[in-house]
């Protein structure tokens, strides 16, 4: 109800707006040097930008993602200003703010073993994935944002990258533990993304080479 610190001390100083975040996702950027200061759900963007965080995390949740208007409307004037990254829910809402939309599947995704490409360099990973909901890939037709990873079993989309902004996300789970492991370079992105920003490259010129490509 309240934000509070997860960490103390770090050299980055990470927002996470808690939409049912994991506990590993903390960890994780915790375990990059990082601040981390968690804010409620219906946090406003006038209080994440007056922390002075350096990024801004909207983590994983349940349920329909179009339903939470203020989150959506709190992302679209953040992504204005500020690197913004999105992981599962966070990835739903993300897009919303930019203007795709979102569907009900089927049968969704739910598991340790579902297969992600990236679509930039053709690479594929082993990830965790638990969701219901995903972004019509069509509709980012009429966006800023561009698939960046596709499911490699069904093509939905998997994660999507902004053209202008510092703003990406992921639709399955990096920090998932006890693994799979091989995502776990999406915070390096994040981190990536937000020492970029701040030196005025594009997010093109910034995930140029991907933060994997040094976890090998």
């Amino acid at each position: 109800k309240i934000p509070y610190f997860y960490n103390r001390t770090g050299s980055k100083k990470i927002a996470v707006v808690d939409l049912g975040v994991k506990k590993n996702i903390l960890n994780s950027l915790a375990a990059l040097d990082c601040q981390v200061m968690v804010y409620p759900y219906k946090v406003k963007a006038e209080e994440i930008l007056a922390s002075g965080c350096h990024g801004v995390l909207f983590s994983n949740g349940p349920g329909d993602p179009a339903v939470h208007t203020e989150v959506i409307k709190t992302i679209a004037e953040l992504v204005e200003i500020m690197p913004v990254f999105g992981i599962c829910f966070g990835h739903q809402l993300l897009s919303l703010a930019m203007g795709a939309k979102t569907y009900k599947m089927t049968f969704g995704h739910r598991g340790g073993n579902h297969g992600v490409k990236n679509i930039k360099t053709n690479r594929s990973f082993i990830c965790s994935q638990n969701h219901g909901y995903a972004v019509d890939s069509e509709s980012l037709k009429n966006t800023k944002l561009e698939p960046y990873y596709l499911n490699l079993n069904d093509e939905t989309v998997e994660g999507v990258i902004h053209t202008e902004k510092h703003a990406f996300s992921v639709q399955f789970h990096p920090e998932s533990a006890p693994g799979p492991n091989d995502t776990e370079f999406i915070f390096d992105d994040f981190i990536k993304m937000i020492n970029g920003s701040k030196a005025g490259k594009t997010l093109k010129e910034i995930f140029d080479q991907p933060a994997f490509e040094n976890k090998k």
